[in-house]
């Protein structure tokens, strides 16, 4: 059997049960402990579960929607965030784009701007790789296909060596509470780097995000310089922003 078979085996088993042991995956494989450990680790890398102790879990109990379906969802109040996003950032400065869908219409609207531009967002490369005013970075990582995205501890160490003036900052959720949350294992940790890469954390995050869904916890609404959403947000969650000393802007 192949790694590329077992990988497929062991993700259909979590999605039935959830969770799943070593042992009992080497067991259904008829492979070694061992090899299992490292299948978990390539999917851990890739996005597909969470590694446990002795095991693993599903990050998502449903599969996540490829990029281009993401993409289309809510795609009018993602062109007007972009717009409100766009106009915050000046000439001049140090931008990070998160992963995620709004951030390329972002990339797109600062074309011909002299602005440098950091990412592991393969979709803003789309946007900007032949722009020669931009000067663009991008992060290295394991590579999401699924996603059109890089991940991982290489994604993540490159992210710790950058200061940049603004970061802008993709989520599933926001909780009435003021949690901002994701639901990705594999992108939390390079999220929680962007937020300290920056000087100003700007989140986009639309009507659908409040509360939207996610248990991973990426930093409080406290955490957040300005928060650009949609007329749709919950006011509660909204009000709380403020109250912690962000600046909302509704697109």
């Amino acid at each position: 059997m192949t790694s590329r078979n077992r990988h497929a085996r062991i993700v259909e088993s979590l999605r039935a049960t959830g969770v799943a042991s070593v042992r009992d995956l080497a067991e259904s494989l008829q492979v070694s402990e061992s090899t299992i450990r490292r299948d978990l680790k390539q999917l851990d890398q890739d996005g597909e579960l969470v590694r446990t102790y002795g095991g693993a879990a599903l990050t998502m109990r449903q599969p996540e929607a490829p990029f281009d379906v993401s993409a289309a969802k809510d795609r009018a109040m993602k062109e007007r965030m972009a717009e409100q996003a766009a106009a915050l950032i000046p000439d001049d400065s140090v931008v990070v784009l998160d992963i995620g869908t709004t951030t390329p219409l972002l990339a797109r609207r600062l074309r011909g701007r002299p602005v440098t531009v950091i990412t592991s967002n393969l979709a803003v490369l789309d946007e900007l790789r032949d722009d020669d005013t931009v000067r663009l970075v991008l992060l290295g990582g394991v590579l999401r296909r699924n996603f059109r995205s890089f991940v991982g501890s290489l994604t993540e160490t490159a992210m710790r060596q950058v200061s940049a003036d603004l970061v802008f900052l993709s989520c599933t959720g926001v909780r009435s509470g003021g949690h901002v949350v994701d639901n990705m294992a594999v992108e939390a940790p390079i999220k929680q780097a962007l937020i300290e890469a920056a000087d100003q954390v700007v989140l986009l995050a639309s009507e659908a995000k409040f509360p939207g869904s996610g248990s991973l916890r990426l930093c409080s609404l406290s955490d957040i310089d300005v928060l650009i959403t949609t007329q749709g947000a919950d006011p509660q969650t909204v009000q709380f922003c403020r109250e912690a000393g962000g600046k909302v802007i509704s697109a």
